[in-house]
């Protein structure tokens, strides 16, 4: 049977970047050899499973699961803008020092941290100097190609 719009998908996969990086995986193993599980201690590596048509997931991997069949293995390399979009300046936001160093319980940020908006979102502090601070809420794997190696376990 092969995956179409409202399958339930189990599948294992290993996300990497055009430079090999490893940035995700289902595999408790890709995790140990990469130090992802180091990085992220508490976090549990199994298959994944997400509903096709619900955007759980990327648009690029959802439109690369339709057709394949349980067992199957497949390579999907996924464009930005099938993935996490461009960069855009947009999403990079000021606040004034004096007035986000009071929203932090009086710490001046560092280039380089990062911060958790009210809407959940995690932006990286990209400027910080006496009268403006400069979030960018970017996606951090905004402007890359993915590529992932997929496994299809079960297909419901």
């Amino acid at each position: 049977m092969a995956i179409a719009t409202g399958d339930s998908v189990t599948l294992e996969y290993t996300g990497r970047l055009d430079d090999d990086t490893v940035f995700d995986t289902s595999r408790q193993s890709v995790a140990e050899e990469t130090g992802l599980a180091e990085a992220q201690p508490d976090r549990e590596y199994a298959p994944l499973t997400v509903e096709i048509g619900d955007e759980q997931i990327i648009e690029g991997m959802e439109e690369g699961l339709i057709g394949l069949e349980a067992g199957e293995t497949e390579t999907l390399t996924i464009p930005p803008e099938k993935a996490h979009g461009e960069p855009s300046d947009d999403q990079i936001q000021e606040f004034e020092t004096e007035e986000l160093k009071e929203m932090l319980g009086g710490q001046t940020p560092e280039e380089g941290a990062y911060l958790e908006a009210q809407n959940g979102g995690q932006g990286e502090v990209v400027h910080v100097d006496e009268e403006v601070v400069r979030v960018d809420f970017n996606p951090r794997l905004a402007g890359e190609t993915l590529t992932f190696d997929i496994e299809i376990i079960d297909i419901n």
